[in-house]
């Protein structure tokens, strides 16, 4: 099986000074706008790291919630947070590390049975796969 999901950008303008807009297939963003500053000076707007880090944040708990399942239990909440870094290296720039923080609540689940889980997920999470980049996790069991 095969599923294609798309998302766009638009661009105009100088790196600086130019603005741009990004898309999502199933409307969840239509035309947001993102830019330099919004990607380095924190003006309003989007930017691609966070976009890798609620997609990578998305993805790794809907596969927790796979790897829990197949194990019998059900989490009554799981809030995932990916904090992408993006450093300026001798050849540009890149995204050298993402760490995943997670907080759970799974009643009737001890500690060491959670971060085995949570470790799989991490693993075997389809955006985890695609970065080549160092992924750290942190895992809470509230």
């Amino acid at each position: 099986m095969q599923i294609h999901r798309t998302g766009s950008a638009t661009w105009t303008g100088g790196l600086k000074d130019g603005v741009g807009s990004i898309s999502t297939q199933s409307g969840a963003l239509t035309a947001y706008p993102y830019g330099f500053k919004s990607r380095f000076e924190g003006v309003a707007g989007s930017n691609p790291e966070e976009l890798l880090g609620a997609a990578h944040a998305a993805c790794f708990t809907m596969a927790l919630s796979l790897v829990l399942g197949e194990a019998g239990i059900t989490a009554e909440r799981m809030d995932t947070k990916a904090i992408v870094e993006l450093a300026q290296t001798s050849d540009g720039f890149a995204i050298p590390k993402i760490e995943l923080q997670l907080t759970a609540t799974i009643p009737g689940t001890d500690d060491a049975t959670f971060q085995k889980h949570a470790a799989t997920a991490k693993a075997n999470c389809p955006v985890s796969k695609l970065f080549n980049a160092e992924i750290t996790l942190t895992a809470v069991l509230a």
